[in-house]
């Protein structure tokens, strides 16, 4: 299996359990569509297709540097997970 270059786009500063909703601090750009890829500090956690993501309750296609944005992960995250672009 090729591994391609990724690159990090940011990191988790909140998980709400019971929505499993991650909150992304981003250093990079993200759009609905991109593939990230979540790891821990010793391993990768899980990849997946952003479907959607929100800043303040609403829905939004593109995030930029510094904004914060809620994202629906398929797996549990916890707070310090680093997100790259696949």
């Amino acid at each position: 299996m090729e591994k391609t270059k990724q690159k990090r786009i940011g990191k988790i500063t909140h998980y709400f359990n019971k929505i499993k909703v991650g909150v992304i601090k981003l250093s990079d750009t993200l759009s609905v569509g991109d593939e990230i890829v979540v790891k821990s500090k010793t391993e990768e956690r899980f990849k997946q297709k952003v479907s959607s993501m929100e800043i303040d309750g609403k829905k939004i296609k593109k995030a930029k540097k510094g904004q914060e944005v809620g994202l629906k992960l398929k797996d549990t995250a916890r707070e310090g997970y680093l997100v790259f672009k696949a």
